[in-house]
């Protein structure tokens, strides 16, 4: 009788998953750390445990092995990880739903573009601040490592809020006399010489285009505030000059904009340059805070994400992972972009309600990936230059960071998924 018993048994062994005990790490609204969640995840790709990114399940939450140095690092940052048994449930869920599995294979190689460890001037930034937070390791990367070859040992870099144009920021009208600006130019223009380059838009002009040239070939490009639309405008203007001579010591050409080939560059078309000097903006591309939005310290600026389908769709899907869709504003010299002036292959990823003002774009170029997110700091609505850092500890739940670690992980996956 045990004979014919325990076939029926074998049976079910192999037609039900045989689950090891997981660790789940949830990422709703009651996760205590979610900053910092992201650095566990990390940690556990660090010592070759593979993490299960559980797409729009509970606020995009990890999940792998039940680990004992994973759970004790869980305790020592103070993470919120809850026991997940075998998983089974969790996974029916996921499966009868507009969920998704995504499997995180390996640590990311993070890099930061900026000069000097973190820029000799005024402000931080809202990267570092986050990366160091979550305990994610990076390293700086600058002008002469970018075009010394160095971008191959990175798979993922973000552009610190730089100018790619050559025009300093557009600083010029406010802090011309200013110590860090006088020092910044003098770095620059050091730098362009000591590379062969006579002028630093020249300069900026070849680190664009090796940046682009790294993304072709498959890395992963991350941008926030002016880095985002100077770094596009760089492109487009790789045949004219459009630096005013009070920067380079040499004329705009008249048919610059003629000459603008939007074909170069990856996420604006049609719009027009600001080429004054005197004005604190580069384009139309930007959208400029009103007045009334200053006045009230940003009260009723709120962008709301894209929701995507996590099954066919999971990188976007990955980048707006957050345990809520409405997300508050942050203005930056790029606060937002023109919904006109996209290229029509651009993915947007969340808008201002009601307005043409698009917060968060994403795009493939050749086979990698650029993302692009305007505004300077997510928990410092209008950072101004001399403001002291924002203190992450006291905004470890903030949403808008969350979009900044989303795209440090999503190299991590598995490369079926990011082919979709």
């Amino acid at each position: 009788m045990r004979r014919f018993l325990l076939f029926p048994l074998l049976l079910l062994s192999f037609s039900f998953p045989l689950f090891a005990q997981k660790l789940l790490i949830p990422m709703d609204l009651s996760q205590t750390d979610h900053l910092k969640a992201y650095g566990i995840a990390y940690k556990a790709l660090q010592l070759g445990i593979q993490v299960e990114w559980l797409l729009n399940y509970r606020g995009g939450s990890f999940m792998l092995e039940n680990n004992d140095e994973i759970a004790n690092e869980c305790r020592l940052r103070g993470v919120r990880a809850e026991d997940a048994g075998g998983a089974g449930d969790i996974y029916l869920e996921i499966e009868n739903s507009n969920m998704e599995v995504v499997l995180l294979e390996k640590a990311t190689k993070v890099a930061i573009y900026a000069p000097d460890e973190v820029r000799e001037g005024p402000w931080d930034d809202a990267v570092n601040l986050a990366l160091t937070y979550a305990e994610i390791p990076f390293e700086i990367i600058y002008d002469q490592k970018v075009l010394g070859g160095e971008l191959t040992k990175y798979e993922w870099v973000h552009l610190h809020h730089e100018d790619f144009t050559g025009q300093y920021g557009k600083f010029y009208s406010m802090y011309r006399n200013s110590d860090w600006y006088i020092r910044q130019v003098q770095q620059e223009e050091a730098t362009a010489k000591s590379l062969g380059y006579g002028k630093v838009s020249d300069m900026k002009l070849a680190v664009s285009r090796t940046f682009k040239n790294y993304v072709g070939r498959g890395g992963f490009l991350f941008a926030m505030c002016s880095a985002t639309d100077s770094y596009d405008i760089s492109l487009a203007a790789a045949s004219t000059d459009i630096v005013a001579p009070v920067f380079d010591g040499d004329g705009i050409a008249p048919d610059y904009a003629a000459k603008m080939d939007y074909g170069n560059a990856f996420a604006f078309q049609n719009y027009n340059l600001i080429t004054d000097p005197m004005v604190y903006e580069f384009s139309s591309i930007d959208v400029s805070p009103t007045s009334g939005m200053l006045a009230q310290g940003g009260e009723g600026d709120y962008f709301t994400l894209f929701d995507f389908s996590a099954k066919f769709d999971p990188v976007p899907t990955m980048l707006t992972q957050c345990h809520t869709n409405v997300v508050k504003g942050f203005l930056g010299q790029t606060t937002a972009f023109h919904k006109e002036y996209l290229k029509p292959t651009v993915t947007v990823l969340a808008q201002r309600e009601g307005t043409d003002e698009i917060k968060y774009i994403h795009g493939k170029f050749g086979e990698g990936f650029w993302t692009y997110y305007g505004g300077h700091d997510p928990e410092d609505y209008r950072h101004q230059v001399g403001d002291p850092p924002t203190q992450l500890a006291l905004h470890k739940n903030s949403p808008g960071y969350r979009l900044i670690l989303n795209n440090v992980l999503f190299p991590a996956a598995r490369k079926k998924e990011l082919k979709t």
